[in-house]
């Protein structure tokens, strides 16, 4: 009914011998399908080796905050994976103006190596035909949105994106769709002090945007503040329901097709 769009289930929030039960609870809930995505190459294998299992797909990408860690062949080394089944898209990747920059590089360098990498898994993406999942972070304003925006404008028309974790006004969002991206909610959208969220996901045509959690991050109302985890796609998924006046049943078709699309799944079994 619906997939979590985007989630880490090889997080150390999640020991190994628990991802059972977790994908019963999501599977009980109705979430029947999960992407978990690689934020290194040093997480990649335990991503790929999770995707054996019925329902679970990955992404493969250096996120953002690791870049610093990355080696320069970072992309080529992920190329060697990008034909696997198991993978759905290229991802976590992005800007992350957020967290300062780690010991021994200047603020400026440490954000020049993300948009370099960026720019990388963008290449990555259009040669082999994925699409890309983005993350932005800012202490304040929206800098990483809009220098992200800028990268996805030199490759908008070979590579789909979508902004992941979306908290952004409509403004934004609709930048995204007018280039033919989507937008991802999660928890962030169940919560009382998100009325601004709660607009843009009222104003997204269907067709526009996922649903995700980003566990173990982020836990939804009534969760807040406890480990996310792919059953409570179901919380977020009847809050942006009753935002838009839509049916359990009509959001779970429009965002079931847009994850479909947007991440051809293989028929391999999952």
């Amino acid at each position: 009914m619906f997939t979590d769009s985007h989630c880490h289930l090889v997080s150390h929030r999640f020991r190994a011998d628990e991802i059972p039960r977790v994908l019963a609870r999501a599977d009980a809930a109705g979430v029947t399908r999960r992407v978990t995505l690689a934020t290194s190459l040093e997480d990649m294998a335990a991503h790929l080796k999770l995707a054996e299992t019925p329902g679970v797909h990955a992404c493969i990408g250096i996120h953002p905050c690791d870049v610093h860690h990355a080696p320069d062949d970072a992309t080529a080394r992920l190329a060697e994976f990008t034909s696997d089944p198991r993978v759905c898209a290229i991802g976590e990747t992005g800007l992350d103006y957020y967290h300062p920059a780690p010991e021994g590089w200047e603020e400026e360098a440490f954000r020049e190596r993300q948009r370099t990498m960026l720019r990388q898994h963008f290449e990555l993406a259009a040669t082999v035909g994925l699409n890309v999942v983005i993350h932005t972070r800012d202490r304040a304003g929206h800098a990483s949105f809009e220098d992200a925006l800028a990268i996805y404008i030199e490759y908008h028309r070979a590579v789909r994106a979508v902004f992941h974790c979306f908290i952004g006004p409509w403004e934004n969002a609709g930048r995204v769709l007018g280039l033919g991206g989507l937008v991802s909610f999660g928890g962030v959208s169940t919560f009382k002090n998100a009325g601004d969220v709660r607009e843009t996901i009222a104003r997204c045509p269907a067709g526009s945007f996922m649903l995700e959690t980003d566990s173990p991050y982020l836990a939804p109302e009534p969760h807040r503040g406890q480990r996310n985890e792919p059953a409570y796609v179901r919380h977020i998924a009847e809050r942006i329901a009753g935002v838009r006046g839509e049916t359990l049943a009509a959001l779970a078709v429009h965002t079931e097709s847009t994850a479909e699309r947007f991440f051809r799944f293989h028929s391999n079994g999952n």
